[in-house]
């Protein structure tokens, strides 16, 4: 009975507790969209979130205009994202291209416009897309983009079936 308890807690806890800090974030949940390639003008910051070990797959970069309105900001903590600021924009792409091919299943990376509350571009997002056979699809990454005390704050976690589905995995290699 403890065992099942576990494995419930396990798999409900961690996506509950998830939506609870996503739905109580306040201010207008934000839109990506599909782009071909950035705004190659200006000074970009950029934040390279994850890649802490061979296998993180929870990885991406975001990009976003030093001279723009909002600062974009990781809900996480400190020692899971870098921030490089002052990068001209064709450094910033280079840079976060590198940087989402970090896993040894990366297929190809996905360029995502973020769109503020009234459509316009607040930044890029670079996320790496990984080979479908390996995790059961090529985007692993639930990401998203609240509005609040006037920065744009950024949710990261993995798609809750590919959690599970590495979760259940190490669980079965334990026994």
């Amino acid at each position: 009975m403890a065992k099942i308890f576990y494995r419930v807690l396990q798999t409900v806890f961690p996506a509950a507790l998830f939506m609870l800090c996503v739905s109580c974030a306040s201010g207008p949940r934000l839109q990506t969209q599909s782009a071909h390639e950035p705004d190659r003008t200006g000074s970009y910051s950029l934040i390279l979130y994850g890649c802490s070990y061979s296998d993180d797959l929870e990885t991406v970069a975001i990009l976003y205009r030093e001279d723009g309105r909002r600062l974009v900001e990781p809900f996480a903590p400190l020692f899971k994202y870098q921030t490089k600021k002052g990068l001209s924009a064709d450094a910033a792409i280079e840079q976060a291209e590198h940087f989402v091919r970090c896993h040894s299943s990366f297929q190809r990376s996905q360029l995502r416009k973020i769109l503020d509350e009234k459509g316009n571009t607040a930044g890029y997002e670079m996320r790496p897309l990984y080979l479908p056979l390996t995790y059961g699809t090529d985007d692993v990454l639930n990401i998203d983009y609240r509005l609040k005390d006037g920065k744009i704050v950024v949710f990261i976690r993995l798609d809750p079936s590919v959690e599970k589905m590495l979760r259940d995995g190490h669980e079965e290699r334990n026994r």
